[in-house]
Parts: structure tokens; sequence; C-alpha cells
């Protein structure tokens, strides 16, 4: 191959050859005149890229991106985002509004159902006497104050700061502190007397140690009110009020801490007393950096009580389905479920009969005995694989609620219930809710007669929250 520039005599001649007698024709009447190389053609090439260099010395050729690597970019990009999320704000904070509001309305409503009957109950004229239950807690090992002595004084102490910590982590006071008190309290009655209970007081006793880590005074509290006050003022450049409240709950609560070390050998286990010595300095330490190191300190432990308040709430949402699923299989292997019959007996039982007529009208429907029992072995089983399909799960959210519902109405249950219809709030929709807060600030306004009344700050959506979406999708 000749360049541009090469002479063109070494290319052959076409043409008929010419015989002897016939002189040569010059090779510039027979070859037609070159065309000039264009500009770009006269130009050197570009000299090619160096191919990289490992560190041994050796060459390498670069490789083209595959989609493998696309896929691990992506997931390790997805990833990042999801640690983002869960350490730059709390999730769900309409969600832990209201189960802390169902938890602790729950609480209250049983203390003050069985208010005549507490000291048979949970107290020193029970049936379970105070020695058998140092003996069983010496076994078993579970929380509990009360058996710091065997006097009524102390049991009716007991009793009147779980039903105050009830009433103040309802309306949101305080709630780091309140929630703490209000576990304590639930822990100490019923690890008392543990055959006292339906069910409910298991899902109680879960979620006293669950509210403890959650921020759940974000909107429709107390908190929430006082936190949008404060930076109100701090917009307007007011100054800030001393907060005298908490240095003083924070410094009982910390004499209180002390007594229950002293009193650790008849406490129970050991980890809870830790955990609350955890949670108190941990308390202390927040007021100290937020007052004088407001920078990367503060930032630090907002990212750590955002993690623990999703990891909390991730762990509830496990708790619900794992109840369910749980109790759905079971029925499943149980042979009245499988032919359709188990709801007609506990209608015919006296103990389970609040309204007999009713019971007696619903039992005696064979289809409609039939329908319920399946029903309830669907919904149960179905409802931890629908959590990421929307619709699908808030159909089987909306029929487990009516379903425990209609277990308090006929079966007299009405703790249980309350408890697993709270359990069940945290998957309920974002919007649903801020409705419900607008309705029951509108109700709350016409009640009180404030006419024109602006809904709360809180329960409009802020930029942050990412849209009509429930907690799992």
């Amino acid at each position: 191959m000749t360049s541009p520039n090469s002479a063109p005599n070494s290319a052959p001649t076409p043409g008929p050859t010419p015989g002897p007698s016939a002189a040569p024709e010059p090779l510039s009447r027979t070859l037609p005149e070159p065309a000039p190389a264009p500009a770009s053609a006269l130009a050197p090439a570009p000299a090619p890229a160096p191919a990289p260099v490992s560190e041994s010395g050796s060459t390498r050729a670069r490789a083209p991106k595959t989609g493998s690597t696309r896929a691990r970019e992506s997931f390790e990009r997805r990833l990042a985002r999801a640690v983002q999320t869960v350490t730059s704000r709390s999730l769900g904070p309409y969600q832990s509004a209201v189960i802390r509001i169902g938890f602790s309305l729950t609480w209250l409503f049983f203390l003050l159902r069985e208010f005549p009957h507490r000291a048979e109950l949970y107290g020193p004229d029970g049936p379970w006497s105070w020695e058998m239950a140092n003996r069983l807690i010496a076994d078993n090992r579970a929380f509990t104050v009360l058996l710091w002595s065997d006097g009524r004084p102390w049991f009716e102490f007991v009793y009147a700061v779980a039903v105050l910590s009830a009433v103040l982590l309802l309306l949101g006071w305080r709630t780091r502190a309140v929630s703490a008190v209000f576990m304590v309290g639930v822990l100490s009655l019923l690890n008392r007397s543990v055959f006292v209970g339906d069910g409910g007081d298991n899902v109680l006793h879960l979620a006293a140690l669950y509210l403890v880590f959650t921020r759940c005074s974000q909107v429709w509290s107390l908190d929430a009110r006082r936190a949008a006050r404060e930076a109100r003022a701090s917009r307007a450049g007011e100054p800030q009020g001393r907060d005298r409240v908490g240095p003083l709950l924070w410094t009982v609560l910390g004499g209180f801490l002390l007594v229950t070390t002293w009193f650790s050998n008849v406490t129970g286990e050991w980890w809870l007393p830790v955990l609350l010595w955890v949670l108190w300095l941990g308390n202390g330490l927040w007021w100290l950096v937020c007052r004088s190191a407001p920078g990367e300190p503060r930032t630090l432990l907002d990212a750590l009580a955002h993690l623990a308040h999703n990891a909390a709430l991730l762990v509830i949402m496990a708790e619900v389905c794992l109840i369910y699923a749980t109790a759905g299989w079971y029925k499943i292997q149980g042979s009245r479920w499988q032919d359709g019959t188990a709801l007609f007996y506990p209608l015919n039982l006296d103990y389970f009969t609040p309204w007999p007529a009713l019971s007696e009208l619903l039992g005696a429907s064979g289809v409609m005995v039939m329908l319920v029992t399946y029903g309830t072995v669907i919904v149960q089983v179905a409802f931890p694989f629908t959590l990421f399909h929307r619709r699908v799960k808030n159909v089987l959210l909306v029929v487990m609620m009516l379903e425990h519902a209609g277990i308090a109405l006929l079966l007299g249950l009405p703790v249980f219930s309350l408890a697993m219809i709270s359990a069940d709030a945290v998957f309920l929709p974002t919007p649903f809710l801020l409705a419900l807060g607008v309705r029951a600030a509108r109700g709350r306004d016409r009640l009180l007669r404030r006419k024109g009344a602006e809904p709360l700050p809180e329960q409009r959506r802020t930029g942050e929250e990412p849209g009509p979406r429930t907690l799992v999708g």
C-alpha cells in the first residue's frame, strides 16, 4: 500500500500492450493526473492512547463497563441512599405517634377498668401472694419494682405512677423520660402476676420496650407544640427560656435509678437497669450537647437517634407480622379451623359472651361461622406477604382491625383488641393519618368553639416527607 505522496509509476499501466514497432508512449500521457490529497490526509495521525499501566509495570487493556459492573454500582448507590435515609430523619412520624397514643390509651383503659380490683390482681390481697411472686421472680428474673416492699402504700404508689405515666405519654409530654417510666410501670405490674392477662398484656409488654427507642412525639404531642413554639421564637430572634422541668425530671429519675441499682438482687434481669442507666446518661448527654456543642456532636447524636427510632419501628412491624403468621399457621393445623367450625365454640361459652343474644345470632348461622373462620385464617396467613403491595395490604389491614373490633364486642376482650389495633396502626398510610389529624383538629375547634382555627403546624406535610406512601411501601 502506497502513501498519497509516493510516485505513481510503480502501478501497472492499463490498456493494450504496444507492438514491437510502435514507440512507447510516455507515462504522463497514459496515466491520469493524481488528485491533490486533502489537508486532513496530509496531517499526521493522532497517537493512540497509552494503555494503563498496573502497579507491577505491565500494561493492561481498559475493560468496558459490563452489566454486572453497572448493577454493582447501582446496588452500592441504593445502599448508600438507604443508609442516608435511616440516619438523616426519623421515618413514620405519624405512625409512631399513633402507636404511642394507642398503647398508652390501652394501658390507661386497663388500669382504670381494673382499678376497683387492683389489689386482688397485682397487690397484696391477691391469690398470687408476695412470697409466691418473689419465688417466681427469683427463677425467671423478670423485672418488677413491686417486690421492693410488700406493703400496701408502695403498691398504691407504683399503680398511681403507672396511671400518671400513661396519661402523660398519651399527651406526649416529655416523652423521652415518660416512656421509660411507662415501661417500668407496665413491666412491674404485668410481671407481678404473670397469670393475669388475655394476650394483650404480651403485646403491651413488648411495645413498652420498643417505645423507649422511638421518637414518638414528633407530631400530635405537647412536645411537638413546645418545639414549634421554640422554633418560632428562634426565627423571630426572641431569647430562649430556660428549661427547668427537664433537668428536674432528669435528677428525680437519676435518684430512682440509684434505688433500682440498690435493689438489683430482687428487681429482676440485670440488663434492664443497665438499659435505664444508658437512657438516663444519653438524655443528659443530649441536653448538654444541645446547649454547648450544637455542631458535629449534635449531628452524630441525631443520626444515632434516627437510627434507633427506625430500627424500633422495623422491630414493631416484624413483631406484628410474626404474630399474624404464627397465629395463622397454627390455626391451619387445628381440626376445628380446617372444618370451619372454630368460631362456633367461643360464641357458646359463657365466659366469652358479654352479649349472649348477639353471640347466639351469629353462631346460629353455619355459613357465617364458616366464612368468618376461614376468612380469619386467610387474612392472618396472607398479611405478611402483602406488605409491599399497598392496596392489598391496606384492604387486609382494615379487615384485621374490624376483626379485632369484633373480638372486643363479641368475646369481651377489649384490651387484647385495642393492643392489636394499636400495633396494626404502624402500617396505616400517611395520607389517611393526615386527614384523620385534620378532622380531629376541626372537631376540637368545634368543641372549644374556636371558629376559623388553622390546623396544627405539625399536621401539614413537610418537604422532607416522601409523599403519599405507607411506611413499608
